[in-house]
């Protein structure tokens, strides 16, 4: 098979981002309609993230946020968003670039999308290295401290298809 390179893999994958950035932005605008309302799931150590240390201590690795009821201050951007969260009652606010996120689902409709977050930070490389193609605040990064299998470090995957109702 000959070699993509148009790399079809990591455009389809900022495609699929731009629907996150979208509907986070209608969101910011509008608030949430109906019942809809979001679980995302994003790499905590990558570059970009900024999020407390009591936070980081707790979720080393990924976390997964919920915005529906009670979540304040959403600013979004082209490269990712801050909101405001509490967690155990403590008010924290978590700034997620789009390319630390790993998976987002809206369990209102069951959608949801899963994300390779190594070559979201591999298109953001590339782009560096393209004068035709800056992404302005990008980090050119690799997460190497994530495993191929996070279950082989013990944690404990779960999968989205377990928040999807069941007929």
């Amino acid at each position: 098979m000959a070699e993509d390179h148009i790399r079809y893999d990591i455009l389809a994958q900022e495609a699929l981002r731009g629907v996150v950035r979208k509907v986070l932005m209608e969101v910011n605008k509008t608030g949430l309609p109906g019942e809809h309302h979001f679980f995302i799931s994003f790499v905590t150590r990558a570059p970009g993230v900024r999020m407390s240390e009591r936070l980081l201590a707790q979720y080393d690795k990924e976390m997964t946020i919920v915005l529906q009821n009670q979540f304040w201050d959403l600013k979004v951007n082209e490269t990712g968003f801050e909101v405001g969260l509490s967690f155990d009652g403590q008010p924290e606010l978590l700034s997620i670039p789009f390319a630390a996120i790993k998976g987002f689902f809206d369990p209102s409709v069951q959608f949801g999308l899963q994300f390779d977050v190594d070559r979201a930070y591999e298109a953001m490389a590339m782009a560096e290295k393209s004068p035709a193609a800056k992404v302005p605040g990008a980090a050119p990064a690799k997460i190497d401290d994530q495993p191929a299998d996070p279950e082989a470090n013990g944690e404990k995957v779960v999968s989205l298809d377990a928040f999807r109702k069941k007929p």
